[in-house]
């Protein structure tokens, strides 16, 4: 049990990352990550989703015909997005008008109807939570991580805005460069692309550095040799 929760948490968050990995949910990833308020709004409301939907899915799993199953899935999905919706409209009213359309097009998001898919609708209903818990987390993180980047270096600090989110968080605001020229190219379209690049990128290099270890035990039993002592 303890071996296949490590197993989960290790996929969702890193060996498999929705966004770094599979490259899914892209369009809103992208988008919005222009600032850590934006993406870390669209984040949780994304983890929400995903742990709600496959735990819907994981409790009526053994109900569902295959010809249904697929429409079934993206309606569950949709009413937990509606959920995520109205509670960003009724608590963060500013930050749910900054997202716009990209709320509702986490019903589309391909890595909550691929967890759907490929796991809740094969397992109990504790295991889909944690996956649901860790693929969403895995995500935010990423998301987090790229809006902070693009806000630090498109205008030289970071946290700015925190208040539309959590209410306490007025002066959160951080200067990291002062007199730092604002560097734009990071929080357009282009300058979204380039930072997901480099954290593939930097995900890459990590797991082959990991995997160095390995490679070497490899090399050295496959190149020893049997030596036979006589008497």
């Amino acid at each position: 049990m303890q071996t296949a929760t490590k197993n989960i948490s290790w996929q969702g968050l890193w060996g498999n990352n929705a966004a770094l990995v599979q490259l899914l949910g892209l369009c809103p990833l992208l988008a919005v990550s222009n600032s850590t308020v934006n993406a870390l709004g669209l984040g949780l409301a994304t983890l929400l989703v995903l742990i709600g939907s496959n735990g819907m899915v994981s409790l009526c799993r053994h109900q569902l015909i295959p010809a249904i199953r697929l429409p079934v899935f993206v309606l569950i999905i949709a009413s937990f997005t509606t959920c995520a919706e109205l509670l960003l409209r009724a608590f963060a009213l500013e930050l749910y008008q900054a997202l716009g359309i990209f709320i509702p097009l986490i019903v589309t998001n391909c890595t909550i109807l691929g967890r759907a898919e490929s796991f809740a609708s094969k397992n109990s209903l504790l295991p889909s939570l944690l996956d649901g818990l860790m693929t969403g987390l895995g995500f935010a993180l990423v998301l987090l991580v790229l809006g902070l980047l693009r806000e630090l270096f498109g205008t030289g600090l970071i946290l700015a805005n925190m208040d539309r989110l959590l209410p306490f968080a007025g002066d959160w605001s951080l200067q990291i460069f002062s007199g730092y020229t604002p560097f734009l190219l990071a929080i357009l379209p282009p300058g979204a692309f380039l930072f997901m690049g480099f954290l593939i990128a930097l995900k890459n290099v990590v797991d082959k550095r990991m995997a160095k270890p390995e490679v070497a035990e490899e090399v050295l039993v496959s190149g020893s040799k049997r030596v036979r002592v006589t008497g």
